[in-house]
């Protein structure tokens, strides 16, 4: 008999819904995550009939009544939502001068949106009240309509199984609720309009799907944002999907010495010679000054004319043996104004007699991401 029942319920519940034509204002479910909901509703309630009332006979058993409710929920994933209900019920008798009889319902149930959309399982337990507090175990099934992203109403079926006395009472709700909170998803759905897209229209879209969200280079940027196409995988990058640069200082040093008397150049430093001038053809905004000097033997005015020739002479072995462009270099002739060494030994002059550069340049240099 209780099967029975419920059986039937659950058939016309599944065929009402059936029935109903798709819901195009219902939102994607991903917007009403996080979202708190409230609402009223109307029950109409079946009691089992085995039920009685206070007085305790058959003549006055419990029959059927109805009564109106409010409720509170919240959708903690796109397929679940947690319910709070309550419900006043007036419950009529077959005793007669009883009448009504009052009680009332809590139920704490979990909605499941199989498709994320308007059909949902439900299910829980219920605290029904009337000639006591009673805790029933309940299942059904619901439909929610969508009017907008935030309003709709819903019909809804249960069964009710009584723990302690195995009665099977039935509730049929109908309510209106509202979500409270920010919606952050997508919107309302879009009605589709043609049962069939032109392959035209299906390859456009495909097409415009994939340009949003595809990432040729892989640098983490999609191809709408990226300004910087086939950025090294390896390259930290802006929000442009450009590369970022640090910067870094390269720099040598030039140090060229020279005989007594002198101002040809050893053959043993020809070879940093042509070291500088590859690093000047690397970084051609580098201009270079070449110092030339002596050591303190002789007079101070032959000693700077001496100095400036040595110096002279490695600006015209960067000119004409390497390549490199005159106006980017420039001798000056110091004398002995600024020795290494004051002493007067035969070592410490050969150190004095000398030119000397240093080369610096500022280089980009990119950031790697490991």
């Amino acid at each position: 008999m209780k099967l029975g029942k419920l059986a039937t319920l659950a058939t016309a519940i599944s065929l009402s819904f059936a029935a109903t034509a798709e819901n195009s204002n219902a939102p994607d479910a991903s917007q009403l995550v996080g979202q708190v909901y409230g609402g009223v509703n109307y029950t109409y309630f079946k009691a089992d009939d085995e039920r009685y009332n206070f007085i305790n006979v058959p003549a006055s058993s419990l029959d059927a009544g109805d009564g109106f409710g409010g409720q509170i929920g919240y959708r903690f994933s796109e397929l679940n939502e947690l319910r709070i209900e309550f419900s006043d019920l007036k419950i009529d008798t077959h005793q007669d001068g009883y009448g009504e009889e009052n009680g009332s319902s809590v139920a704490i149930d979990v909605l499941h949106f199989p498709s994320k959309q308007n059909l949902y399982l439900v299910g829980g337990f219920k605290d029904i009240n009337m000639n006591k507090g009673e805790v029933s175990a309940n299942a059904g099934m619901g439909y929610r309509h969508y009017f907008s992203t935030r309003l709709a109403t819903y019909v809804e079926g249960k069964m009710h199984y009584q723990l302690e006395e195995e009665f099977v009472d039935f509730t049929t709700s109908i309510g209106l609720i509202y979500f409270f909170g920010e919606n952050k998803a997508k919107g309302p759905k879009l009605a589709q309009t043609s049962a069939v897209a032109k392959p035209n229209t299906q390859a456009k879209a495909k097409a415009s799907s994939a340009s949003v969200v595809k990432d040729s280079d892989g640098d983490g940027i999609v191809d709408g944002k990226d300004q910087c196409a086939n950025t090294p995988r390896t390259h930290m990058v802006d929000n442009q999907g450009c590369t970022v640069f640090s910067k870094k200082t390269q720099s040598m040093r030039l140090d060229v010495k020279f005989a007594n008397n002198s101002a040809e150049i050893n053959a043993d430093y020809l070879t940093q010679i042509r070291n500088a001038a590859s690093f000047m053809k690397k970084y051609p905004d580098v201009d270079l000054t070449i110092e030339g000097h002596s050591s303190a033997v002789g007079s101070a005015g032959y000693n700077k004319t001496l100095s400036l020739k040595r110096a002279q002479a490695v600006v015209d072995a960067l000119v004409n043996d390497f390549g490199i462009d005159e106006d980017r270099l420039n001798a000056v002739g110091y004398g002995e104004e600024r020795l290494l060494h004051t002493g007067t030994s035969e070592q410490a002059h050969a150190e004095n007699r000398r030119i000397m550069a240093t080369l610096t340049a500022k280089e980009k240099v990119p950031v790697n991401k490991y």
